[in-house]
């Protein structure tokens, strides 16, 4: 998996491409450790992301309770099949996703 950072202000953007799961999730997890602060908002680009499984879920949940205290998070470009992945596990209602 690859990881693309784009910070502008506050605003930090994290593009993934690839796969998201039990190999890549703790690489993402430590990126996001320092990559994190002070930061306001967050969005995961996920248009290159083939897969995500339920490690790169709780990458995800993790970020989203780092951002609840501090900002905002979003999740875009998902494609069908990961989006039916945050259905199929109540993502939906738990990350903002456009």
């Amino acid at each position: 998996m690859e990881i693309i950072k784009k910070l502008e202000g506050n605003a930090l953007t994290v593009s993934l491409v690839g796969r998201l799961d039990t190999t890549t999730a703790p690489l993402l997890e430590a990126e996001l450790k320092t990559a994190l602060n002070d930061v306001k908002d967050l969005a995961f680009d996920l248009a290159k992301l083939e897969y995500i499984s339920s490690a790169g879920l709780r990458v995800l949940l993790s970020a989203q309770k780092v951002m609840n205290k501090q900002g905002s998070m979003v999740v875009k470009n998902a494609n069908e099949e990961i989006k039916s992945v945050f259905e199929i596990t109540g993502f939906c209602d738990i990350l903002t996703i456009e």
